[in-house]
């Protein structure tokens, strides 16, 4: 049945059919509006090229060339993702990865980006297989190009992981042992610190080796029975989370008698715990008054509740340590170009993360930038106000290298409004603000 491009409003939808017609009139809309995306990524990597290099928004001599997509792609200018993924509301790492998509389709699978551009594979297919080529050589993508495209729009998401796998591996049958042995580099052990649930519990994820994947089993149902034995009246999913947290511990305290007699004594000789928590806390909470009252984990850039944090310092494995209170709201000045610590500190705790739009990366790892130039920075006339800038609070802000170096080398500008609020410009005139609640396009 043909999909009517002119449904009834879904105010109008007055039948189970007309609800119907409106969604998959909607969903082509989508569908082809992701396509035009692609599409403009295409251009807009063309008018970034090496080629183009002379006309691209930066300062001569300031910025290299990167390959986005798989050998033989043109190369493009190293910033060009940045503004990109500014008017598409995302991270410049998700604009690169679009952009490296949609190039190695354009140039490396042709026959794969006809089938995109002619509807007949949805875009997010089409990123996929991309995705999974730019490590190839040009005629492997050739042969997945091939083989893959026809079938693509037709088939599901794990039948097309494995289609895409056999095109590789006909390819190079060759490689195929040696492909075999680099599934080792698969194999991981994830703690997702970074998402902290209000309980204070993290998630594992994992891909071992199978005679590990046995042995670490054997060694964590053994501790849960240990500690029911010992009289935890947890239940046996906690009980076994709460066994890698002793054989955690126990490796810490270097410990290698793994005999079962000694998993009743680990807490007493486990290695004191070290959790370094930056807390902001209510006068409320400070003074005990009732209620709850939350904690925001820095490190993490979760929060748990201020009880939860009483209930990790209160065990006698762990070692508390108290740092200076910083005040947040404090100015400071340095004659130097450099940044003190304690002023450095100031700035990270004000910005856990870069303030480059839809940045996450750690401040941490990042460099604290003097939002206007300071005189250290700067070589000839000096600024356009005359004026350079200070270290000063006020004056800086956390960037991570990528960002800094975007901010310092193109014509990428940005404002301090206050000390989590900055004014951002991209090259080509897009406004946007970056605030403690994110970031939102302002013009």
């Amino acid at each position: 049945m043909a999909i009517d491009p002119n449904p009834a409003p879904l105010g109008e939808c007055d039948s189970p059919a007309a609800v119907l017609a409106f969604v998959r009139s909607r969903r082509a809309v989508a569908d082809r509006a992701e396509v035009e995306l692609l599409e403009a990524a295409v251009a807009w990597a063309s008018m970034h090229s090496v080629d183009c290099l002379d006309d691209a928004a930066c300062l001569p001599g300031a910025e290299g060339e990167v390959a986005i997509a798989g050998p033989g792609a043109p190369l493009v200018t190293e910033f060009a993702p940045l503004e990109l993924g500014a008017a598409l509301g995302m991270s410049s790492d998700a604009a690169r990865a679009m952009l490296g998509e949609a190039v190695e389709l354009a140039h490396r699978l042709p026959k794969t980006w006809a089938a995109v551009r002619a509807g007949e594979v949805p875009a997010w297919r089409g990123r996929k297989i991309a995705a999974n080529t730019l490590s190839l050589p040009a005629d492997g993508a050739a042969y997945v190009d091939q083989h893959v495209h026809s079938v693509a729009g037709k088939i599901g998401y794990a039948a097309l992981d494995r289609l895409i796998e056999e095109a590789q591996v006909r390819f190079d049958p060759a490689g195929a042992e040696e492909k075999c042995r680099a599934a080792a580099d698969r194999r991981h052990f994830d703690l997702d610190t970074g998402r902290v649930s209000f309980g204070g519990t993290v998630v594992v994820d994992g891909e071992l080796d199978l005679a590990d994947a046995l042995d670490l089993d054997s060694a964590v149902a053994r501790g849960a029975r240990v500690l029911g034995e010992l009289g935890c009246a947890e239940s046996l999913d906690v009980r076994r989370s709460l066994a890698v947290g002793e054989i955690a511990r126990r490796q810490l305290a270097l410990d290698l008698d793994t005999t079962p007699t000694q998993v009743a004594s680990l807490s007493k000789r486990c290695r004191p715990r070290q959790v370094v928590v930056h807390v902001h806390l209510t006068e409320a909470a400070i003074a005990g008054a009732d209620g709850l009252h939350l904690a925001r984990v820095e490190n993490s850039r979760s929060f748990v509740s201020a009880d939860q944090v009483k209930t990790w310092c209160a065990s006698p494995d762990t070692q508390v340590i108290v740092k200076p209170v910083i005040d947040l709201a404090d100015v400071t000045h340095a004659t130097a170009y450099e940044v003190p610590d304690r002023m450095a500190e100031r700035v990270q705790l004000n910005n856990p993360t870069c303030v480059f739009p839809w940045c996450t990366r750690s401040a941490r790892r990042g460099d604290n930038d003097h939002v206007v130039t300071h005189r250290h920075e700067r070589e000839g006339p000096p600024p356009d106000d005359g004026e350079y800038g200070e270290t000063t609070d006020p004056n800086l802000a956390p960037l991570c290298r990528t960002h800094h170096r975007a901010k310092t080398h193109t014509r990428w500008s940005y404002a301090k409004v206050d000390e989590t609020t900055f004014l951002w410009r991209t090259p080509n005139g897009i406004h946007l603000r970056r605030d403690h609640t994110g970031t939102t396009i302002v013009g």
